[in-house]
């Protein structure tokens, strides 16, 4: 495929994002994402060369790094240093990280680098051109998924499925050097993208071997019965009738989906029951009753002890998340 094809297929992709509806996703990824209110909300770009090394913070927000131009090292506590090369993107969930010219340099405050008013960093030169991102949720949504997250995706530039990953990246980095009327909401549109193609790409290079969500999502059986739960959460589910789903035993199905989950598949469905229940609480003027009917309770107050044991506080109180956040 050539690159023009390839933007012209990125840019059809981007006007349905600005054009989508809120009707239901049809992928377990889409939504969660689209319910927890993902985007990215800030992306910085550090042009950098000679020796140094910056240091940031676990936050409550997945991050992206990605390079356009040389190469660098992503630093992770307890973990092997890893080189990041020119189009390599990485993903990160809850977890400090540094970036480094070299493993052996002492990292400084990376916050430092960015004046309030800039997210564009020079430091000696621009041999090594790298860009980042924070990707938030809606009020109290995170954990959902950064629960389930990896620590560290790395996508390379060689792997499987990151054409589209090495595309977009080109566009981030012409949108910036052209810096055209319109240029922040279409690099903004473009990390979004980003970030799912990086996550599909990722998904598409996890071996049999792996666990977590993202590998649910790939497995041909527990992938169907995760698209089951998502496609009708208000249905009275049953672990023998996503195991028919699945198209295995009871016995087998349990075991399978907390193996890879890592939690058995009724506990992931009340949890993701709840978690769209505290984003309807947040983002609409809806009643308690009609939430509770609307994702699959018999009655009001069995969806409040619910509520009230996963997140510590009634659904009333779960609906002043927003005012707290802003």
């Amino acid at each position: 495929m050539t690159i023009g094809r390839q933007r012209a297929m990125i840019y059809a992709a981007l006007s349905m994002v600005l054009s989508q509806s809120s009707k239901t996703q049809s992928d377990p990824l889409s939504d969660v994402l689209g319910v927890l209110g993902a985007q990215v909300t800030r992306r910085t770009r550090m042009e950098a060369a000679g020796r140094w090394a910056f240091a940031f913070p676990a936050v409550e927000r997945l991050k992206f790094v990605a390079v356009l131009r040389g190469s660098q090292w992503i630093l992770l506590p307890g973990c092997p240093p890893q080189r990041l090369n020119e189009g390599d993107v990485c993903l990160l969930g809850r977890t400090a990280y540094a970036v480094a010219s070299h493993p052996n340099e002492k990292p400084r405050d990376g916050g430092a680098l960015y004046a309030i008013g800039s997210d564009v960093a020079h430091v000696g030169g621009d041999d090594v051109i790298g860009i980042g991102g924070s990707v938030t949720f809606g009020a109290g949504n995170a954990d959902f998924l950064l629960d389930m997250f990896p620590t560290c995706m790395i996508v390379p530039r060689s792997s499987p499925g990151a054409d589209a990953v090495t595309t977009i990246l080109d566009l981030i980095n012409s949108e910036f050097e052209r810096d055209r009327m319109g240029s922040q909401i279409v690099t903004a549109r473009l990390a979004d993208v980003l970030v799912v193609e990086a996550i599909r790409a990722y998904a598409s290079q996890i071996g049999g071997d792996k666990i977590g969500w993202f590998r649910a999502l790939t497995d041909a059986r527990i992938g169907r019965a995760l698209r089951a739960m998502h496609g009708d959460v208000a249905r009275h589910w049953t672990v023998a009738s996503l195991a028919k789903v699945a198209g295995m035993s009871r016995a087998s199905f349990s075991a399978e989906f907390s193996r890879i989950v890592g939690q058995p598949p009724l506990t992931y469905l009340r949890l993701w029951r709840l978690t769209l229940a505290r984003a309807a609480l947040v983002d609409g003027d809806v009643t308690v009753a009609s939430i509770a009917n609307r994702i699959g309770y018999m009655s009001q107050s069995a969806f409040g002890n619910a509520f009230r044991r996963s997140f510590g506080v009634s659904p009333k109180a779960g609906s002043r998340l927003k005012e707290q956040h802003s």
